[in-house]
């Protein structure tokens, strides 16, 4: 296995700081926990998988956009991590909330994959991972109830976690064990959901 890349830990911790104060307040859909719990998940499952810092950092900000669209936060986040940390933002996130035709909005955001940085794609995945996870977590503990709380039925979330799952396999490179992994729960949303 490979050495993991130094972080820059001043750095990291001043995007923490900075991530709560955006996040703070708000949670996540199915079960509630807090959201910017969420984000920290998924960073650390950056620095797990070999990321850089401005990935880790990427991974605190990502869902940004999906919240709202605040000039004076991206410019907050341009000015104390960088042009790339904000690229990868950008990258990660749904930037059209006007369309609340969310099969639509996925679909679209399943396009631009094909043009998105290996960074951007290493936080996505990360992203989309854990997500799964909380998933197959909360369904485990609340069954159907849980599709109640999603934009997304069933159905419509299984479609787009394989479709995730291929444009990975397709654009990412490396990072196998995690593409598996993500196949692999997949697999088990898909049970799940089957029976």
């Amino acid at each position: 296995m490979k050495a993991s890349k130094k972080i820059d830990l001043l750095k990291y911790k001043q995007a923490i700081d900075l991530s709560y104060s955006f996040y703070k307040g708000k949670y996540r859909q199915g079960i509630k926990i807090p959201y910017f719990a969420y984000l920290s998940s998924v960073s650390n499952l950056i620095i797990e998988n070999n990321g850089n810092t401005d990935e880790v950092i990427a991974a605190l900000f990502h869902d940004l956009f999906e919240f709202e669209n605040n000039n004076k936060r991206l410019n907050q986040i341009k000015s104390k991590f960088g042009t790339k940390v904000l690229n990868i933002v950008k990258q990660c996130s749904n930037l059209d909330m006007t369309n609340k035709i969310f099969v639509e909005n996925k679909k679209k955001f399943l396009d631009s994959m094909t043009k998105m940085s290996q960074s951007s794609l290493l936080v996505c995945l990360c992203d989309k991972l854990h997500s799964i996870n909380c998933i197959i977590n909360d369904y485990n503990k609340i069954g159907e109830k849980l599709w109640k709380n999603h934009y997304l039925s069933s159905e419509e979330t299984n479609w787009y976690y394989k479709n995730l799952c291929k444009n990975f396999k397709k654009f990412l490179k490396n990072h196998k064990s995690l593409k598996d992994r993500f196949q692999r729960n997949i697999n088990e949303l898909e049970f799940l959901i089957k029976k």
